[in-house]
Protein backbone atom coordinates (compact mmCIF):
# COMPACT_ATOMS: atom_id res chain seq x y z
CA UNK A 1 0.00 0.00 0.00
CA UNK A 2 1.20 3.46 -0.68
CA UNK A 3 2.12 5.90 1.42
CA UNK A 4 -0.67 8.65 2.43
CA UNK A 5 -0.61 12.14 3.44
CA UNK A 6 -2.70 14.67 4.45
CA UNK A 7 -3.58 17.07 2.05
CA UNK A 8 -2.48 20.12 4.21
CA UNK A 9 0.86 18.70 5.32
CA UNK A 10 1.50 17.84 1.65
CA UNK A 11 0.49 21.62 0.66
CA UNK A 12 2.95 22.85 3.11
CA UNK A 13 5.85 20.37 1.64
CA UNK A 14 5.44 21.38 -1.75
CA UNK A 15 5.27 25.04 -0.61
CA UNK A 16 8.44 24.52 1.27
CA UNK A 17 10.10 22.95 -1.83
CA UNK A 18 9.04 25.73 -3.97
CA UNK A 19 10.56 28.61 -1.40
CA UNK A 20 14.01 26.60 -1.52
CA UNK A 21 14.41 26.04 -4.93
CA UNK A 22 13.42 30.01 -5.41
CA UNK A 23 16.22 30.32 -2.90
CA UNK A 24 18.96 27.97 -4.97
CA UNK A 25 17.51 29.80 -8.47
CA UNK A 26 18.39 33.34 -6.81
CA UNK A 27 21.68 31.81 -5.63
CA UNK A 28 22.38 30.62 -9.05
CA UNK A 29 22.44 34.43 -10.35
CA UNK A 30 24.78 35.12 -7.77
CA UNK A 31 27.30 32.24 -8.28
CA UNK A 32 26.99 33.82 -12.07
CA UNK A 33 28.35 37.48 -11.74
CA UNK A 34 30.46 35.55 -9.61
CA UNK A 35 31.98 33.88 -12.61
CA UNK A 36 32.17 36.65 -14.60
CA UNK A 37 34.09 38.59 -12.39
CA UNK A 38 36.36 35.44 -12.39
CA UNK A 39 36.36 35.53 -16.04
CA UNK A 40 36.80 38.76 -16.57
CA UNK A 41 39.90 38.59 -14.25
CA UNK A 42 41.63 35.82 -15.92
CA UNK A 43 42.19 34.64 -19.67
CA UNK A 44 44.02 31.44 -18.88
CA UNK A 45 43.32 28.90 -21.00
CA UNK A 46 42.58 26.15 -18.25
CA UNK A 47 40.74 29.41 -16.08
CA UNK A 48 38.17 29.57 -18.96
CA UNK A 49 37.98 25.81 -19.88
CA UNK A 50 37.08 25.96 -15.70
CA UNK A 51 34.59 28.88 -16.00
CA UNK A 52 33.12 26.97 -19.37
CA UNK A 53 32.27 24.18 -17.13
CA UNK A 54 30.50 26.01 -14.31
CA UNK A 55 28.33 27.83 -16.88
CA UNK A 56 27.64 24.78 -18.69
CA UNK A 57 26.54 23.47 -14.55
CA UNK A 58 24.89 26.59 -13.54
CA UNK A 59 22.50 26.19 -16.95
CA UNK A 60 21.81 22.39 -15.90
CA UNK A 61 21.26 23.33 -12.79
CA UNK A 62 18.90 26.07 -13.33
CA UNK A 63 16.90 24.04 -15.40
CA UNK A 64 16.63 21.41 -12.82
CA UNK A 65 15.10 23.86 -11.09
CA UNK A 66 12.22 24.19 -13.61
CA UNK A 67 11.42 21.20 -14.21
CA UNK A 68 11.34 19.79 -10.62
CA UNK A 69 9.15 23.42 -9.74
CA UNK A 70 7.28 22.31 -12.88
CA UNK A 71 6.31 19.07 -11.25
CA UNK A 72 5.45 20.46 -7.97
CA UNK A 73 3.26 23.01 -9.31
CA UNK A 74 1.71 20.03 -11.15
CA UNK A 75 1.28 18.28 -7.93
CA UNK A 76 -0.43 21.35 -6.26
CA UNK A 77 -3.18 21.36 -9.37
CA UNK A 78 -3.57 17.72 -8.01
CA UNK A 79 -4.11 18.93 -4.46
CA UNK A 80 -6.46 21.85 -5.41
CA UNK A 81 -8.66 19.41 -7.33
CA UNK A 82 -9.21 17.10 -5.01
CA UNK A 83 -10.17 19.77 -2.50
CA UNK A 84 -12.53 20.98 -5.15
CA UNK A 85 -14.26 17.87 -5.77
CA UNK A 86 -15.46 17.59 -2.21
CA UNK A 87 -14.47 20.02 0.59
CA UNK A 88 -15.93 18.36 3.19
CA UNK A 89 -13.19 17.45 5.64
CA UNK A 90 -10.53 18.52 3.57
CA UNK A 91 -8.01 18.82 6.91
CA UNK A 92 -8.90 14.56 7.69
CA UNK A 93 -8.38 13.61 4.09
CA UNK A 94 -5.23 12.05 1.87
CA UNK A 95 -3.79 11.42 -0.63
CA UNK A 96 -0.88 9.43 -2.05
CA UNK A 97 2.30 10.50 -0.81
CA UNK A 98 4.38 12.92 -3.31
CA UNK A 99 7.50 11.07 -3.20
CA UNK A 100 9.04 11.15 -6.72
CA UNK A 101 9.21 15.41 -5.92
CA UNK A 102 11.00 14.68 -2.46
CA UNK A 103 13.28 12.85 -4.18
CA UNK A 104 13.85 15.23 -6.58
CA UNK A 105 14.45 18.06 -4.23
CA UNK A 106 16.77 15.88 -2.17
CA UNK A 107 18.56 14.69 -5.47
CA UNK A 108 19.18 18.12 -6.66
CA UNK A 109 19.82 19.65 -2.99
CA UNK A 110 22.93 17.29 -2.90
CA UNK A 111 24.31 18.31 -6.09
CA UNK A 112 23.70 21.70 -5.73
CA UNK A 113 25.69 21.56 -3.05
CA UNK A 114 28.18 19.44 -4.30
CA UNK A 115 28.62 22.39 -7.15
CA UNK A 116 28.54 25.24 -4.80
CA UNK A 117 31.35 23.65 -2.94
CA UNK A 118 33.60 23.00 -6.18
CA UNK A 119 32.28 26.74 -7.16
CA UNK A 120 33.95 28.20 -4.03
CA UNK A 121 37.09 26.39 -3.91
CA UNK A 122 37.63 27.33 -7.66
CA UNK A 123 36.59 31.09 -6.63
CA UNK A 124 39.01 31.59 -3.74
CA UNK A 125 42.06 30.31 -6.14
CA UNK A 126 40.95 33.02 -8.85
CA UNK A 127 39.71 35.96 -7.14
Amino acid sequence: MKKQENIYSQHSENNEWSNKLQFYADEIIILKNRLSEIASKNNKKEVLAEVEHFQNQFIVQKNNIDEISHTIKINENELEHEVNKNQVAVDHRTMPYHSAEKESVEYFEKNFNDLRTEFKNFASKHL
